[in-house]
């Protein structure tokens, strides 16, 4: 199959969705050396069969990768796949074809010619869990004209600048919060440093805040005793993303049929993610039933009933794939790793606040690096 309208260096795609694998480069991610495919340039669109390949069997393939890597290595995996075949090869592992392409400039080529419902790779085991346990979807997972109808309503709600400005109130009293975590920390350790797991207070303040954001109230995460009910959630999250990596390669429906550990795993995750996100939901909406004047932002779950644009299963299961989501803290990761990088944007962020006069939503404007450095780790 022809990849359509992609001009010069094009990115060739074939009819099911791909796995874009954009490596990250800049300071602290210096760009790979490629194979001989990166010197390959045409004015006109190639075969898919001509993209660069390890070879067609994928069952060998598998097999040869689980030999020398294991699921969990995957990254390095396409890293010396990059380094042989050049900034785009096709893998075929067991069932499952895909196209990765490494070249910032190729990704957004390929986003440019989407069209107004993208179609995106849609995790395998979350898929079959969804599908099998009969769960409503939410942006994550929907497609097309309702994954558009739903996204158009969350863009309104959740991407507009003037929604974002609402978040400010409710994200900054965290953020102090979480930074005096942190002293606490270095206090308790009492040699004026902090040297070991932060893990689980990260992990807090990230569900910390988009619970606020999501339903206008704190829940005490980041106080010295956290409710175990909300720390489940947490622990939910990661074994759901952690399960998954096995079930990328190996069709979900084996792992159920044989009953396998890892699928068992899987669904108690989804399940608690399920179970407690529809606690919090019922709970906040019958309280904001109950209120009448709201003077302050009241989060996003009481603007999206109020505007009555998604029946409530919609607005559940948004608000889910919100919550599973927001326990996110991978531009922290990708900032340790760059102490060169991390020290620029404690600079950019210290004179924002000296010229906004701690002014957090006049800082907001002033930190195009910031800003920068999350778009890079999202994509």
């Amino acid at each position: 199959m022809l990849a359509k309208g992609l001009p010069l260096r094009s990115v060739l795609v074939k009819g099911c969705p791909p796995v874009l694998c954009a490596m990250r480069e800049g300071p602290g991610h210096p760009r790979l050396p490629t194979g001989e495919g990166a010197s390959i340039s045409t004015q006109i669109p190639r075969p898919f069969s001509e993209i660069p390949t390890p070879g067609n069997n994928g069952w060998l393939n598998l097999y040869n990768f689980w030999r020398e890597m294991g699921s969990q290595k995957i990254h390095y995996h396409q890293v010396q796949n990059f380094q042989k075949y050049g900034p785009i090869y096709r893998e075929k592992l067991g069932s499952v074809e895909s196209v990765y392409i490494i070249d910032p400039e190729d990704v957004a080529l390929l986003f440019k010619s989407e069209g107004p419902t993208p179609e995106r790779f849609c995790i395998p085991p979350w898929v079959a869990y969804h599908q099998y346990y009969q769960r409503p979807l939410g942006v994550l997972l929907k497609k097309s004209g309702a994954w558009k109808k739903d996204r158009l309503v969350l863009n309104q709600e959740v991407m507009a600048p003037e929604a974002i400005k609402n978040f400010i109130p409710l994200l900054d009293p965290v953020s102090r919060d979480f930074v005096k975590v942190l002293h606490r920390r270095i206090k308790q350790q009492g040699s004026g440093k902090f040297s070991g797991d932060i893990s689980d207070d990260l992990f807090r303040f990230a569900f910390e805040s988009i619970t606020n954001v999501m339903f206008g109230e704190r829940l005490g995460m980041l106080e010295e005793r956290v409710d175990p009910e909300a720390q489940r959630f947490i622990d939910a999250v990661y074994q759901m993303f952690h399960t998954s990596v096995p079930m990328l390669t190996f069709p979900p429906e084996l792992f159920r049929l044989f009953k396998t550990k890892t699928w068992r795993d899987h669904v108690a995750a989804w399940d608690v993610i399920f179970n407690k996100a529809e606690i919090y939901t019922q709970n906040f909406y019958w309280d904001l039933r109950q209120k009448r004047d709201v003077n302050n932002y009241p989060g996003i779950l009481h603007r999206l009933l109020k505007n009555n644009k998604l029946v409530f299963e919609d607005v559940k299961a948004n608000i889910t794939e919100m919550l599973a989501g927001g326990v996110d803290t991978w531009h922290l990761y990708e900032m340790a790793r760059s102490l060169r990088v991390q020290e620029m944007l404690r600079e950019e962020v210290l004179a924002a606040r000296r010229q906004a006069q701690g002014d957090v939503s006049a800082m907001l404007q002033l930190v195009p690096l910031l800003k920068a450095s999350i778009k890079e780790t999202l994509r």
